[in-house]
């Protein structure tokens, strides 16, 4: 008996996997060939119902009931788009799966059998050539199949994207950015731009009118009238409004309106809305927000931040200088929203109750979590750039549904994301080593990439004029012009920021560095036009505001300049305690945070 003859069983086995695969592969094939027509020729989120339906609301924006409908049923048409591409993407997947299982268990099965074939009793002279020419018609179809099949399922995946890119892909709120034209067409919001179904023009009238009543996220102008975020408008430091003070004294009184005690300690910054503002406080045995009112300083409510599934049962470990509520909160003017250390990310309407809350897992970073929230329409955006796994990802506002998440291939940072308007589109811009990365903030798509800075990453970028800025001690201070090909405009290494964040206009570049000095580069061309030495450390970033630059040091002295190639001084007006916290600016008013108590400064 030869013992190097494998059973027959065992080939036999081989040969029923291998047949299994096939046939799993065959089905695959013939599902994802169907299911890539079925998509070319149907479209739910633009169906007639749908249609119907958004035509009825236009003829009675009151009717509350067939609002909630028409979100309804948009968010089922999204998820059954979603779970489609997943579904596809999965049979992709599978399918090379079980190719690979068949040739895996056929070429095993053919190194078992041996070498001798059995040769049957009756052949004729091309017997063996036909049995080769059989097989390789067999494989040759099989193998066409598989790559048209393949090839079904990724056009299927793109169709699917662009359908949902054309409505925003923002569950539950196509309808949210339906308009209407002058021939009562219907019009899709592309990012910021709009397409309609034939050439005539949108009337705004009419689209206004539509879209306001519709939406669940604020219009640009009232984003530009508030400060919703870190930074202001889009977090970019830069302030719409005018007649700001740029005198006071916190030891006399002079132009303070007033001034409350914040019950617990925090490194964010206010965030103001019409007549609240906004913010964060945290210790090891609680955390809160609250809300302040904008005319008298009294807190209106706090809220406490508990119970949420998921949140860890010890206190993080976090620097001093980081502490347990660093990152800035976000509105929408709808909600509020704010991030802790611990990873809790919690939603609260106006009134002071909690609306959603989850806990997003504990960061892990050795300074402590501080990337600040930023809303992009009714999408609450989260930076997550912690150790083994970066990201960043967006919720639905008004639910907390996690609508998209991109990993990121970065290392750990504490910057902030900014949203800014290149002129053709929206681009969420978020900065960590190595890369400076724009993303679409309706899907989460890398737009662009450029390699240009390095280290722990803490300074938030400037955009101005199609060019972005970046900056991290030990590293250096670049910029870039943006774009599909982004490229280096110049680059500078004399003045770095670990902290502050940098702002700047068209013709200038403003840098503070955590140490006191200020410098102001040309924006093009990176020429040192000035530089200043405060005297004191500072951790707050500068904001415009007026035409001026309004720098916090760490003893509150602001430090008040123009925004100008020359250094002129405007004034220096002390707080009368210390802060390390960003100004908001709001309707002639500027809001300071400083280490025990909140400001409101006005003329």
């Amino acid at each position: 008996m030869n013992n190097s003859t494998p059973p027959d069983k065992t080939i036999r086995f081989l040969h029923s996997i291998a047949f299994a695969g096939a046939l799993l592969a065959f089905m695959l094939c013939i599902l994802l060939s169907v299911n890539y027509f079925q998509v070319k020729s149907s479209d739910p989120l633009n169906s007639p119902v749908m249609k119907a339906m958004v035509e009825k609301f236009r003829s009675n924006p009151a009717d509350e009931q067939l609002k909630a409908e028409i979100r309804e049923m948009d968010l089922f048409a999204r998820k059954s788009f979603f779970t489609r591409q997943w579904q596809i993407r999965t049979g992709g997947y599978i399918l090379l799966f079980s190719v690979l299982v068949v040739i895996i268990c056929l070429k095993t099965a053919e190194l078992l059998t041996s070498k001798i074939p059995s040769i049957p009793d009756s052949t004729t002279d091309n017997f063996w050539d036909l049995r080769k020419i059989n097989r390789k018609w067999v494989a040759y179809s099989g193998i066409f199949l598989v790559c048209v099949s393949l090839l079904f399922a990724f056009l299927t995946h793109n169709e699917l994207g662009k359908t949902l890119q054309l409505t925003g892909n923002n569950p539950g709120l196509a309808a949210d950015s339906l308009k209407t034209d002058k021939n009562s067409k219907t019009a899709l919001i592309v990012s910021d731009t709009v397409t309609t179904s034939d050439s005539t023009s949108a009337a705004s009238g009419d689209s206004a009118s539509l879209s306001q009543s519709m939406d669940g996220y604020p219009t640009q102008q009232e984003i530009n009238a508030n400060s919703a975020s870190f930074r202001g408008p889009g977090g970019n430091a830069v302030v719409s409004q005018h007649g700001f003070p740029t005198n006071w004294n916190g030891g006399s009184g002079k132009n303070i309106k007033w001034k409350s005690i914040i019950p617990l300690s925090g490194y964010n910054s206010p965030i103001v809305w019409n007549d609240k503002i906004f913010l964060s406080g945290a210790n090891a045995t609680k955390r809160e927000v609250y809300c302040f009112d904008l005319n008298t300083g009294k807190i209106l409510w706090q809220t406490l931040v508990d119970k949420i599934p998921g949140s860890p049962g010890t206190v993080p470990k976090v620097n001093p200088e980081t502490g347990l509520a660093a990152p800035t909160m976000a509105t929408d003017g709808r909600r509020v929203y704010a991030i802790f250390a611990n990873g809790d990310l919690i939603a609260i309407d106006f009134k002071g109750q909690k609306v959603w809350a989850k806990n997003l897992g504990l960061p892990r970073n050795h300074y402590g979590h501080s990337s600040s929230l930023i809303m992009f329409r009714d999408l609450l955006i989260v930076q997550l750039d912690q150790s083994g796994n970066t990201s960043v990802m967006a919720f639905a506002g008004k639910t907390g549904e996690q609508v998209w998440k991109t990993s990121r291939d970065v290392k750990i940072s504490w910057s902030s994301p900014i949203l800014v308007n290149t002129g053709s589109q929206s681009e969420l811009m978020l900065v960590a080593e190595p890369f400076v990365t724009s993303y679409s903030p309706s899907t989460g798509k890398e737009l662009w990439r450029f390699n240009c800075i390095s280290g722990e990453v803490g300074p938030s970028l400037a955009y101005a004029d199609g060019v972005v800025f970046s900056v991290n001690d030990y590293s250096k201070l670049a910029a870039v012009q943006v774009g599909a090909t982004p490229k280096l405009l110049w680059e500078a290494d004399e003045y770095l920021s670990d902290i502050p964040s940098p702002v700047a206009t068209s013709k200038y570049l403003f840098m503070p560095t955590s140490y006191g000095t200020m410098v102001c580069y040309d924006a093009k061309n990176g020429e040192k036009y000035w530089e200043k030495d405060f005297g004191t450390p500072t951790y707050a970033s500068p904001m415009l505001a007026d035409g001026n630059i309004y720098q916090m040091d760490k003893k509150g002295v602001m430090h008040i300049f123009k925004a100008d190639k020359s250094f002129t001084s405007v004034s220096e007006s002390p707080l009368g305690e210390g802060s390390v916290c960003t100004p908001a600016f709001f309707s002639g008013k500027i809001i300071i945070r400083g280490d025990k108590n909140l400001f409101c400064i006005g003329k």
